[in-house]
């Protein structure tokens, strides 16, 4: 089955075209035909297009919405100078969409009809930032390829469907959970999810048996613990802005912070989330970039105090959150690193496992330092707990479930 994945922001179109079924997916020879993005919708947008095994190339085009890029993309795949193995629109016979937000509702991946599509504008108000451009991008593939190709939902949310009440409960009035679901959602549950199953797959051990803790670290970064293949406790919240430092979002502060920077600052309450969320993070504290790649090399060029801070305060919220669930889970198997920091930066890395001998976490540098941007073990003879670099793959997993909720096969 030929399923376009797509993963619609505010301004942004990402995609990939792939090729699998029960076969493909239980021997691991699922088919990337295509892949591409179109950034600065709205405008002259820059659209990055490649076919399987080809470089990607850049262009440019007038691209006013995101029902137009949704065109353009199924135009060029369609196209005979595309080099993808599709003759015609009509050999897309799905589509997979990422959702951020599924609220307490969306507990899996789900088949879109008309009354899904009422319930995700209803949780708009959970993630203002993220469900609208995901409902335009599911509005533009029903335009572009007709209301009867099926479209599915992979929500960001799903995976932490698990956690107990004691993980997803915050300490406030309790009506407010119950009047307005005031809880952790947790998110890049599709991420950490994909990261389990290819750790079980590398391992030989059941979804019972896999007892880890998983790091996707980016611009966007949360840790998530799973024990039994559940996820029982993530660091991210009610929104993607709690937890651990990201690229320009604070992560955990004191919430009586807010009040008293708005009295000294005269900031409202809509300059203090944007504050929190675009001007914070790694950004904020070094006062240079939200690029890690850049800090860590202003660090070492240049010995830049700010940089090294950032990156520093960045690893040590990492190994808190270890540190917490390790105890959360009375240990743990393994600590699996995902996402473009946890997957290239070897420094990083090591500079997170330091100093945790005696919780049995034990980094070898140069297995650490031979790893980039591929899978594979880092962990010294010695240590106690299995230390993983798995690449993460949310549009292969996206096209899985779609296939999966199409035909009714079980999800896992």
């Amino acid at each position: 089955m030929r399923i376009l994945v797509l993963n619609a922001g505010s301004s942004s179109l990402k995609f990939q075209l792939i090729d699998t079924d029960g076969a493909a997916i239980a021997e691991s020879r699922d088919r990337r035909l295509a892949r591409g993005q179109v950034e600065r919708i709205g405008g002259q947008a820059i659209v990055t297009l490649a076919a399987a095994g080809a470089a990607p190339t850049k262009s440019t085009a007038p691209i006013r919405d995101h029902a137009a890029a949704v065109e353009h993309v199924i135009t060029w795949l369609a196209g005979p100078d595309s080099g993808v193995a599709i003759e015609s629109v009509a050999e897309i016979e799905a589509v997979g969409h990422r959702v951020v937000h599924g609220g307490e509702r969306f507990t899996h991946s789900t088949r879109i009809d008309d009354e899904v599509r009422r319930e995700l504008e209803e949780l708009i108000e959970l993630a203002p930032l993220h469900n609208p451009h995901n409902l335009r991008g599911i509005a533009a593939a029903r335009s572009a390829l007709g209301a009867g190709i099926p479209q599915v939902a992979v929500f960001d949310t799903a995976f932490h469907h698990s956690l107990p009440d004691t993980a997803y409960l915050y300490a406030i009035p309790y009506q407010l959970y119950r009047r307005h679901r005031v809880r952790r959602y947790g998110f890049h549950g599709t991420s950490h999810r994909y990261v389990a199953y290819r750790y079980r797959q590398l391992t030989g051990r059941t979804r019972d048996q896999t007892k880890i803790i998983t790091l996707h670290l980016g611009n966007g970064a949360s840790a998530c613990a799973i024990d039994g293949g559940n996820s029982i406790d993530t660091s991210m919240g009610f929104t993607p802005l709690e937890g651990l430092v990201m690229g320009t979002r604070s992560g955990d502060i004191d919430p009586a912070i807010l009040d008293f920077v708005s009295a000294k600052e005269g900031l409202s309450l809509h300059e203090l989330d944007s504050m929190l969320n675009k001007q914070s993070g790694l950004l904020g504290l070094s006062g240079l970039t939200a690029d890690m790649r850049e800090l860590l090399a202003e660090e070492a060029e240049h010995g830049d105090r700010r940089a090294r801070l950032a990156v520093d305060l960045f690893c040590y919220r990492v190994k808190k959150y270890l540190g917490s669930y390790l105890a959360a889970m009375n240990g743990a198997d393994a600590i699996v690193f995902a996402g473009g920091i946890g997957e290239n930066s070897p420094d990083v890395r090591a500079r997170i496992c330091a100093g945790m001998d005696w919780l049995g976490v034990a980094l070898d540098p140069a297995r650490n330092a031979s790893l980039t941007g591929s899978e594979g073990r880092i962990e010294a003879e010695d240590s106690r707990v299995q230390l993983w670099v798995i690449p993460t793959d949310e549009e292969l997993l996206i096209a899985r479930d779609t296939w999966r909720v199409v035909t009714g096969e079980e999800l896992q």
